[in-house]
Formats: structure tokens, C-alpha cells, sequence
């Protein structure tokens, strides 16, 4: 006889189980979106320094 998953007290509370989310979606290196945020602020501050 097969066992019944549970689904727990959390799905029953309407939490979100993050582990099961994140099968879906784009990965980007921690790493990059650093650099991205870094690269677009020293392109404003020369922007403004130049412009």
C-alpha cells in the first residue's frame, strides 16, 4: 500500500515551502548582479561628472 504524502501544517496555513519554488525561474550568479549594480553606479557618477 502506498504511503500519503502530508503536506504539513504549513501548506495547510498557506505558507510558501521556498525549497519546492525554486525548481522554476532564471539562476544568475550572485556574483553579476553585484558587478551590474556596481557598473551602474559608476556610470551615473561619471554621467554626472562628465555630463
Amino acid at each position: 500500500m502506498a504511503k500519503k504524502k502530508s503536506s504539513g501544517f504549513q501548506s495547510a496555513a498557506g505558507l510558501i515551502r521556498y525549497f519546492e519554488e525554486e525548481k522554476t525561474g532564471y539562476k544568475i550568479d550572485p556574483r553579476l548582479v553585484i558587478a551590474m549594480g556596481v557598473g551602474t553606479v559608476a556610470a551615473i557618477t561619471l554621467l554626472h561628472i562628465y555630463g
